[in-house]
């Protein structure tokens, strides 16, 4: 019986594809020795970086259809049924496939994911989930921008969904889970916010610790294992981080090339600059999970390199092999959350 992984590829979605996806896979195969790969897009285009003894492990299914990357989610779902990210999705509904793995256009990605996949019975409105460097580790953080706009459901809802990837992932058992907030007093913040705390300290055995509100500052700290918060401030939160962490790393060459002296600190200090650079790297953290779909949907940065594209599939193959999407549906039946018709909202991304 073959137990293999097999994860389906969007090889035409990315700043760098096909190039990026193909030379990830050679690196993910030596990692993950039992993991397969269908890969749709250009064959021509796949072709000219794929050697023989890819074919193996590599089934590459031919369109000629690409998902631009400004491409309006709802011109997606119309015009692209036969693009390379819709039919690597519909390879994990069909069976083929137990996960997915795209570079491309986001909001298109949560617009067909939501589409052909559905939520997870109970869930109202999936979540984009990280990771984020911190002083303790890694810690978890959603949503990072599917949903701009929450009520307290979907607040109480993420932290469930947070806790689930970061026990199947880091490996936390009872993860502590912080809502972000303005400040840690309980008084902060608006209604809704206030209204999930509150709902969260309610909750009979979650399976997580409630620790509280945190705030910006307590995010790198690792204060907390998950933080939860709407799409609009987790995207925000995760590009300033971002951005602080490439001004770091600028300053720091600056001033070790000003002069002779910083020159000479630099060639001394070279492992510990080697290090740092390592940590704060997005690309070995790269892949957004669409987490409380009925399939596991992995969203790489667009610009990642092979190292970047390699952390995503090897995130994919983890979630697959934990039975993530068994976990949650559990979790949300324990929790009490009922099965309604949901309502996708995608143009958020």
């Amino acid at each position: 019986m073959d137990r293999s992984i097999v994860i389906s590829l969007d090889a035409m979605g990315g700043d760098h594809a096909p190039r990026v996806v193909v030379e990830a896979l050679r690196s993910a195969r030596l990692q993950i020795p039992d993991i397969r790969f269908i890969l749709f897009g250009d064959r021509n285009a796949i072709g000219r970086y794929m050697d023989d003894g890819m074919k193996d492990y590599v089934e590459v299914r031919h369109t000629d259809q690409v998902i631009a990357s400004d491409d309006k989610p709802s011109q997606a779902l119309r015009r692209g049924k036969k693009s390379s990210m819709r039919l690597a999705i519909d390879a994990v509904r069909d069976g083929e496939a137990q996960g997915v793995v795209s570079g491309g256009n986001t909001g298109a990605l949560m617009a067909m994911s939501l589409f052909s996949l559905r939520p997870i019975a109970g869930i109202d409105r999936p979540a984009i989930a990280g990771f984020m460097p911190t002083m303790r580790g890694e810690s978890v953080m959603l949503d990072l921008g599917a949903n701009a706009v929450c009520d307290e459901t979907n607040l109480v809802q993420f932290a469930l969904l947070g806790a689930d990837f970061c026990r199947a992932v880091l490996g936390r058992e009872t993860p502590s889970v912080g809502l972000l907030n303005m400040g840690e007093e309980e008084l902060k913040g608006d209604e809704v916010v206030r209204g999930a705390a509150e709902r969260l300290r309610a909750m009979d055995n979650p399976g997580f610790r409630y620790h509280g509100f945190v705030e910006g500052t307590d995010i790198t700290r690792g204060v907390v294992d998950v933080v939860v918060t709407d799409g609009f401030s987790g995207n925000v939160a995760l590009k300033s981080h971002e951005g602080a962490a490439r001004m770091v790393a600028y300053t720091l060459r600056q001033a070790m090339t000003a002069s002779w002296a910083g020159r000479l600190g630099a060639f001394v200090a070279r492992g510990a600059f080697r290090r740092l650079r390592e940590r704060l790297d997005p690309n070995g953290y790269n892949g957004g999970v669409f987490l409380g779909l009925n399939g596991v949907v992995v969203k790489s940065h667009g610009g990642a390199n092979a190292t970047g594209f390699t952390s995503a599939v090897r995130l994919a193959a983890d979630m697959v092999r934990d039975g993530m999407v068994g976990r949650i549906t559990r979790d949300f039946e324990q929790a009490g959350f009922k099965a309604e018709d949901p309502q996708p909202n995608a143009g958020n991304a």
